[in-house]
């Protein structure tokens, strides 16, 4: 694991630079569209051109001395031999007009209407911002990224987690914590955007409330070690530790933990509920990928997983449910895996393999389109962006110079901002801009709301 130093994340807003402006190239003046005359020689009579250049002009000269018999004899000869003609250079003549198989009115009642073709979406190659991220931990196993709904981003810096308004580009310091007890190893909020949990080094979580900017809590005892990796499910809170183990703490009762989940090996770095919160997706340091069904947790005993995956050969941590087909999970491998894998997570069926050439650190779909992008480690540190299920690359996405270790995306989905090793983090309008504003449905995003106070 490679940690960064833990010095304090300083004059974030400031660092920033404005948004990149796509530039247009203006289309010059230019002659391309005049109109030009084609000389056609095939059409010329050059012989012609030299008598009426040198005899007619002799001809125009006499016709005052000729008798009225002889210039009536002349014209009539002239007529005859198609001596008439004043133009003495021919131009490409014009194309006959197209000879028509149907008649019209048959051939436009007849043709199908044509299907509108939806124009090609652009996306910018180069991040629309960058903020300076000193001290970002690198360690591929943490999560210290998140975008919650109310449209605040938080990401943990060292000891410090700090928050980034995107609506008003204003960042703020949320807590500091002691050397003994960090530095911050996850972040994650809650649905409703205003709480948020802090994995810590020392195995405790924190909830904080971000409006009131105070503590509200400390859950102890779910882990032996560092908490890398959290998920919330409505009032549930689930963390992932070093230890292996996988806790569901309920954050509105005094003893939190009312479920366990045992099945890793090593480390768990990565923990994603599906939308309907009813199946849990965990990746862990032994390579393995667990399904969990809610339904099926038990207080008494460990609850045993649904489906058990194999198939990668490396650490898993990006985890990814895709948004338009509930019971289909994307999973990144390591470094030594290097492929995005889809699972069926009712039947446990791996549906695809891809190999993508490079470690995958993070996993996000795309909430408009059916689209998935990817962030990577060496060579080319990018983001890719795969058109699902052809698996197509879309653009790859370049700026960042170490590992993209974080990904996070904007309660509108159309912004994905990335956090890597060379301590930068960026902006990428990557999904662009929906095309009509679906109404949400009605969500309890109100995990505290039963709750006067929390101790």
């Amino acid at each position: 694991m490679d940690a960064g130093s833990l010095n304090s994340f300083s004059n974030l807003k400031g660092q920033s630079r404005c948004p990149l402006q796509e530039q247009l190239l203006q289309r010059k003046n230019s002659k391309e569209n005049m109109d030009r005359f084609i000389p056609n020689r095939s059409a010329m009579d050059f012989d012609y051109a030299h008598y009426m250049l040198t005899e007619g002009r002799k001809i125009k000269e006499n016709q005052t001395a000729c008798s009225p018999a002889r210039e009536a004899y002349r014209k009539q000869l002239a007529e005859t031999l198609n001596m008439n003609r004043t133009r003495i250079l021919a131009f490409k003549n014009k194309p006959p007009a197209p000879v028509e198989l149907f008649p019209s009115e048959h051939s436009t009642a007849s043709a199908h209407p044509t299907k509108s073709l939806k124009p090609r979406r652009h996306i910018p190659q180069s991040s629309e911002r960058t903020l300076d991220a000193p001290d970002l931990v690198d360690d591929f196993y943490l999560n210290l990224l998140d975008w919650g709904s109310s449209n605040v981003l938080a990401i943990a810096l060292g000891n410090t987690v700090y928050l980034w308004d995107a609506s008003d580009s204003s960042t703020s310091e949320l807590v500091t914590v002691d050397d003994e007890n960090g530095p911050v190893t996850s972040v994650n909020w809650a649905p409703d955007g205003r709480h948020i949990a802090i994995g810590l080094n020392n195995s405790e979580v924190q909830l904080w409330d971000s409006t009131a900017n105070r503590q509200l809590r400390t859950l102890r005892g779910c882990h032996r070690s560092r908490v890398g990796s959290m998920a919330w499910n409505n009032h549930i809170l689930t963390t992932g530790g070093m230890d292996g183990q996988i806790v569901n703490n309920d954050v509105r009762i005094r003893s939190h933990v009312v479920e366990t989940y045992r099945g890793h090996q090593q480390e768990v770095c990565g923990l994603k509920w599906s939308a309907s919160g009813q199946q849990l997706a965990s990746g862990g340091n032994d390579n393995v990928v667990h399904i969990w069904d809610r339904s099926m947790a038990s207080s008494n005993s460990p609850t045993q997983w649904v489906h058990r995956l194999e198939e990668h050969t490396s650490a898993v941590k990006a985890l990814a449910w895709c948004p338009f087909q509930s019971n289909l999970l994307a999973t990144g491998g390591g470094g030594g895996d290097r492929t995005i894998k889809f699972w069926n997570t009712h039947t446990g069926a791996c549906l695809n393999s891809v190999d993508t050439g490079s470690q995958v650190c993070s996993l996000l779909w795309s909430k408009n389109e059916r689209e998935l992008l990817s962030s990577h480690g060496f060579t080319q540190n990018q983001l890719t962006l795969w058109k699902y299920p052809s698996m197509v690359k879309m653009a790859e996405l370049t700026g960042h110079t170490s590992r993209v270790l974080y990904m996070a995306q904007s309660p509108d989905g159309c912004t994905v901002a990335s956090a890597a090793g060379d301590e930068t983090l960026r902006f990428w309008n990557v999904f662009g801009v929906p095309e009509v504003a679906k109404t949400a449905p009605k969500v309890n995003r109100e995990p505290f709301s039963q709750l006067n106070s929390i101790r």
